[in-house]
């Protein structure tokens, strides 16, 4: 079988492209900008949706659904976000087709125009905030934790399948507090949820950090990240959390009675992963041979393929295949049999290491008298023969395996490709090979967007769990107390 991807050292993003396309998880749909997210793609969505939406009740969220349309007076409300949002805003002004006077299909109707312009969510904040007027009164009313799985759109030009389209699919979460102390916390408690199943089900290391003041969210005081590292040495931001301050508040004036009687506007947050976690799945993990799945995440984790000439032999494997199918679903894996005749087993082989699914079975009549079967692994693309004594364990234990591994190389990639400059020259000859580079900066937003017009690069986040060092800014020869992370970023 011909290789059907371009190597990742000749065009990483060519590589990229003809993934997506052969894994069958996305391609380009009749509307310029917008993806159609194939069944096999979906469900790895699904997946991600499941245990995120599990972590965010345990949390004590609720889901909800605001409308998809929302008014264009409510974004002049909040100036910085409006700014933030304006270029790439989808604008509805009619209601109502009609048939061409002139006989060519049909044409918008000039007498259905919308007495108010609408537009198509780019985000929710506005609508959400001038609900939330309504259900607030008193410090009894609060917190309002809510979440929403919904579609945005965002007019972008370049697109690329998952990582930037016109429309993609997240969550946004949107929460109402009644002090500063709790919307912080709650900001927090969501940008460490993220980390976790970034690291725990994705096995894709991240950086938690803050942004600056330039690449903050538009509207927000502060914004919290993770930024995760691709093969190609390029960042790429996979989660955000916003601590909004009294901003939207006091745009939509919701205000709400202490248990003092006093009365003071709400805090917010809000918070959002998106399909886009579908690209650094992707970039993050997988190689020249196709897609390499985390098991937790994988449509498939086990698959059988029976090798066999006669019917009489498919019957036999498939009565053996039946039994470690029903001890593997047993213990939560989701197993497929591919007794399909029309497909060789080697292009099965090919097909199933492509689709990155972790554990392949193969059974043939020798395999049967042995009591064995070949078991081979994604990750390291390793073969055994394996004893059908006890199977199902030696499954279960080699998925978590297999998880831990992905997750080791991954933060083995990104400590050899982590590191720290102190010269304005050292760190544009670093860039230039990819990764983290940890640099001093003064802190001011001019320098930041001078070293960006310069190198293309951006301040990813100030980490977290960064410690203070005193040293000097690399561009302004400023003093500054602590390190910031730079790379170029998708």
């Amino acid at each position: 079988m011909a290789k059907v991807l371009t190597p990742r050292s000749e065009s990483y993003s060519q590589w990229y492209n003809d993934l997506v396309l052969k894994a069958d998880l996305a391609e380009n749909s009749a509307v310029r900008g917008c993806m159609v997210i194939k069944p096999y793609g979906y469900a790895i969505w699904e997946k991600m949706q499941s245990v995120l939406d599990r972590m965010f009740k345990d949390t004590g969220h609720e889901n909800a659904y605001f409308p998809i349309f929302i008014p264009k007076s409510f974004f002049s409300k909040e100036a910085a976000h409006v700014e933030g949002f304006a270029k790439e805003c989808a604008v509805v002004t009619h209601y109502r087709l009609m048939n061409d006077p002139d006989g060519n299909g049909v044409v918008v109707d000039p007498e259905a125009k919308l007495e108010e312009e609408l537009i198509v969510r780019p985000t929710s904040e506005t609508i959400i905030w001038n609900t939330y007027k309504n259900w607030i009164q008193s410090y009894r009313d609060l917190p309002i934790k809510c979440n929403q799985w919904a579609n945005v759109v965002r007019w972008e030009m370049r697109t690329r399948l998952f990582l930037r389209t016109a429309e993609f699919l997240w969550q946004e979460g949107h929460t109402a507090h009644a002090t500063k102390a709790e919307a912080i916390e709650e900001t927090e408690t969501m940008i460490n949820i993220y980390g976790d199943f970034a690291e725990k089900y994705m096995a894709v290391p991240v950086v938690k950090g803050i942004k600056s003041a330039n690449e903050r969210f538009a509207g927000a005081l502060e914004t919290y990240t993770i930024e995760a590292l691709m093969q190609d040495g390029k960042a790429l931001q996979s989660g955000t959390s916003h601590f909004l301050g009294q901003n939207f508040a006091k745009a939509f004036d919701v205000k709400f009675a202490s248990k003092e009687g006093k009365e003071d506007y709400v805090w917010a947050t809000s918070w959002g992963v998106s399909t886009r976690l579908m690209g650094a799945l992707i970039m993050a993990h997988s190689d020249d041979n196709g897609l390499v799945l985390p098991p937790k995440l994988a449509p498939i984790q086990v698959v059988i393929v029976p090798i066999f000439r006669k019917d009489e032999e498919l019957a036999k494997i498939k009565e053996v295949a039946g039994g470690i199918m029903s001890k593997l679903r047993a213990k939560g894996i989701d197993v497929k049999f591919d007794d399909n005749d029309n497909k060789k087993p080697g292009w099965k082989f090919a097909e199933y290491e492509l689709k990155g699914v972790p554990v392949r079975l193969a059974m043939g009549p020798r395999d049967l008298e042995n009591g064995t079967v070949e078991v081979a692994r994604r990750d390291t693309l390793s073969k055994e023969v394996v004893a059908l004594d006890g199977i199902d364990e030696h499954i279960t234990n080699l998925l978590d395996e297999i998880q831990e591994n992905i997750f080791k190389k991954a933060l083995d990639f990104r400590a050899e490709n982590t590191v720290s400059v102190d010269t304005y020259d050292e760190f544009k000859e670093r860039l230039e090979e990819g990764g983290f580079i940890m640099a001093h900066w003064d802190g001011t937003p001019e320098t930041e967007q001078k070293i960006k017009e310069e190198t293309k690069a951006t301040i990813r986040c100030i980490p977290l769990d960064q410690p203070e060092e005193e040293g000097v800014c690399i561009y302004s020869g400023k003093p500054s107390n602590k390190r910031v992370m730079f790379a170029r970023a998708y």
